[in-house]
């Protein structure tokens, strides 16, 4: 009996230890630490974001029927187990439309924004290093394409190479060199004040070593959440321009395209232009959560002001 104790009690205390290791193992910090960062709003951002770009990866194995396959006699279908979400004028899947929109939609944007880190970033930390002359010549000309507005910057591209996605994405990454790199400058500049990179200066480390191992490491969270946000921004850019006919083309499968269709939202048939819209808007709305928890931003909790009881003032004549 004592035996069986024994041989109990040491099967607990192992699973006990086990547990704790568990817990206590890299892996578990690093998931409990990141959902600490993101909290609730960033963790629901970032699953409906991998939700969305699993459709966009497997697209030909999730889309019901080809985006393209026109059938007049399924012309503005309603919902059904043919059609989940119905058909547009032409006949076409809007489901299957949707699921391969969502390639061209955020193929475009992860262009846009990975072309202007890679030119913003060099670039913000040349300035905050250098400082002096380099740092002025270089925010100035952030400066001066940060007043350019993007989207007149991809008209005027489109207009000298004509209507597509690649002069689109061209114009727009010129566009968001500034807005991401500004923000990369000021967080490099914080750090280049810190005594430990004076430290590693005076150890002999090179100026590469210490851009890019150390101060862009130290600034990640800031780059990642800022581009996060440039990806919804550049997402929304890429729909109006393909809605105004100057990116995608139709009949090619975009969200910008599908919420063109005029025609049918004026006979009623309001599910071909509202569901990828409405799609455009929960992906831009979750990039900027999730950018935003990246980064740091806690929302600010509402705070209701106490309401203070009036006081009467009693007026008393004047003393006789």
């Amino acid at each position: 009996m004592t035996a069986l104790t024994d041989s109990t009690g040491s099967a607990a205390e192992t699973a006990e230890t086990a547990a704790a290791a568990v817990r206590s193992a890299p892996g578990a910090d690093w998931s409990r630490r990141t959902r600490a960062a993101l909290g609730v709003s960033g963790i629901a951002a970032a699953a409906f974001l991998l939700l969305v770009l699993v459709l966009a990866v497997a697209a030909p194995l999730l889309a019901p029927t080809d985006p393209n396959t026109q059938s007049l006699l399924d012309s503005y279908a309603a919902p059904s187990g043919t059609h989940l979400l119905g058909a547009d004028g032409l006949g076409r899947d809007i489901a299957s439309r949707l699921v391969y929109g969502s390639r061209t939609s955020l193929l475009g944007p992860a262009l846009v924004v990975v072309v202007s880190l890679l030119i913003g970033i060099p670039l913000a930390l040349a300035g905050s290093w250098y400082g002096g002359a380099v740092d002025a010549v270089i925010a100035r000309v952030f400066d001066l394409v940060y007043a350019l507005p993007g989207l007149l910057l991809a008209v005027l591209a489109v207009a000298l190479f004509g209507p597509g996605l690649t002069p689109a994405v061209a114009a727009l990454s010129i566009a968001y060199i500034p807005f991401l790199g500004r923000i990369v400058r000021a967080a490099a500049r914080q750090q280049r004040v810190s005594p430990y990179v004076d430290a590693l200066a005076v150890q002999g480390f090179g100026t590469l070593r210490i851009t890019v191992r150390h101060i862009l490491r130290n600034i990640t969270p800031v780059v990642l959440g800022q581009a996060a946000i440039a990806f919804g921004y550049a997402l929304l850019d890429l729909a109006s321009l393909s809605y105004l006919g100057l990116a995608v083309q139709a009949p090619g499968s975009d969200w910008g395209v599908m919420v063109s269709d005029s025609d049918a939202l004026a006979k009623g048939y309001w599910l071909t232009v509202i569901a990828p819209g409405v799609l455009i808007v929960l992906c831009v709305l979750a990039l900027t959560v999730l950018g935003s928890r990246i980064s740091g931003e806690r929302p600010q909790p509402y705070l209701r002001r106490r309401r203070t009881p009036r006081r009467t003032v009693r007026t008393t004549g004047a003393p006789s």
